[in-house]
């Protein structure tokens, strides 16, 4: 096969076959990287056969797909630790290479290892456009806020810190605190590492920010709170949510007037980052409780939709509605077109690398669970996919302590905290 060589790390091509794995381990590459989505051409071979022939050819294979105008700040990172993990010489390549090259480029200027006009050299050195890559950098340049997410493998769970790049005050959203049910163990690592950051980009902390009480994973806001003295804050109807699991609970003792926060959020509220303005959207079908949080550009949406291959969120929860998220999620698509919007989850349909943001015009266009729907139609698929799905695993344990703000269960007389778990509940 035919390919161009960038440099002594990378090479990029358009579409292989399978058979020629074997001579691109011969000719001494490392790895195959593709960032061509399944589905493009009819004749493609796709992700699986790509493996299955990089294994037998002893290369390492990441699959790495994007659309070129689509580009997001995740891609770039999953290509530089797919080129990493090739630990020598990758092939990356797409339809005919440009894709590839962009996402090389990309993160070559991320970096500050090359300039806007030095990305332009490159294409044009090798014959291919790297128009999209430009236009990613302009407006880059000019987005408001600066958005820095922190996937948490284990639960598959996003976590943001949201600046203003002026006075370099910023929010947390939605942190995670660790946890392993298998040995009951809690740890601060995936929070720290945001303090870490934080503390790297020299911000000031003005809020830390729950969507909703999660099913899924524990909290960290109420540890950050401690490690920070930063105020914690979520939607008003958190109220509803606690109620409904105080008795799911049995739990006479709980407070269910949201006073576990510092603010409680109305719908349409307005509150301050810095020179920036943030208001608060009422997302409810998730949740009886979840909100959007709307900051410049971007709209951090949380369980409601995710990015387009993913669909949206289930509805099957106590309190949750199919036809509420419907309302929502038409809520958040009025937005302008160009608005960024960031999920709170990926669980990386078909095996790609883990991405959390798209545009409102990339849901309307791409999203099966919304294009081409109407509400009812919308409320049959949601129902019937609810159907099919198992409940987390860590649903009963995260929250009674996020419909706390993430304190864990008091010490007990022995000095250890115990979680409460209702049988036959749910």
């Amino acid at each position: 096969m035919t390919f161009v060589r960038v440099n002594e790390l990378i090479s990029v091509a358009g579409q292989p076959e399978p058979a020629d794995f074997a001579d691109l381990a011969a000719r001494g590459f490392a790895g195959v990287i593709n960032a061509r989505p399944d589905g493009e051409d009819p004749g493609q071979p796709g992700n699986t056969a790509e493996k299955a022939a990089s294994v037998a050819a002893g290369l390492s294979y990441s699959f790495v797909p994007v659309k070129g105008a689509e580009i997001t700040e995740a891609d770039i990172i999953a290509f530089q630790a797919a080129m990493a993990d090739a630990k020598g010489p990758v092939l990356a390549h797409c339809k005919s290479g440009t894709r590839a090259l962009t996402l090389y480029a990309l993160g070559e200027a991320l970096d500050g290892r090359m300039s806007a006009g030095e990305v332009e050299a490159l294409g044009k050195d090798h014959g291919l456009d790297l128009s999209n890559a430009l236009r990613f950098l302009e407006r880059r340049a000019g987005q408001v806020p600066q958005v820095k997410a922190f996937f948490h493998a284990s639960t598959s769970s996003v976590q943001y810190v949201v600046a203003d790049p002026v006075t370099k005050r910023c929010v947390i959203i939605d942190p995670v605190l660790d946890f392993d049910e298998t040995s009951g163990a809690t740890g601060t690592a995936s929070a720290d590492a945001i303090l870490a950051y934080i503390a790297a980009e020299h911000l000031t902390l003005d809020w830390i920010l729950d969507t909703h009480p999660h099913a899924d994973h524990f909290s960290a806001a109420h540890y950050l709170k401690g490690r920070t003295g930063a105020p914690m804050a979520i939607g008003a109807h958190v109220t509803e949510v606690q109620a409904l699991w105080k008795e799911i609970y049995n739990w006479p003792g709980l407070a269910t007037d949201g006073s576990q926060w510092d603010r409680l959020f109305a719908d349409g509220e307005t509150f301050a980052i810095g020179a920036m303005e943030a208001r608060v959207m009422f997302s409810p079908g998730h949740t009886l409780a979840s909100v959007t949080y709307l900051i410049g550009d971007a709209a951090f949406v949380h369980d409601t939709v995710f990015t387009p291959d993913s669909g949206t969120a289930r509805t099957d929860f106590p309190g949750g509605s199919a036809a509420a998220l419907w309302r929502s999620i038409q809520a958040i698509l009025s937005l302008p077109d160009d608005t960024r919007l960031f999920s709170g989850h990926d669980y990386q349909p078909g095996g790609r690398h883990p991405r959390w943001e798209s545009t409102v015009a990339a849901q309307k266009r791409d999203n099966p669970h919304i294009s081409g729907k109407d509400e009812a139609g919308f409320v049959a698929l949601r129902q019937a996919r609810d159907r099919t799905l198992p409940k987390p695993k860590l649903m009963l344990h995260a929250l009674q302590v996020n419909i706390r703000g993430g304190r864990l269960p008091e010490p007990e007389g022995n000095g250890r905290r115990y979680l409460k778990i209702p049988l036959d509940a749910l």
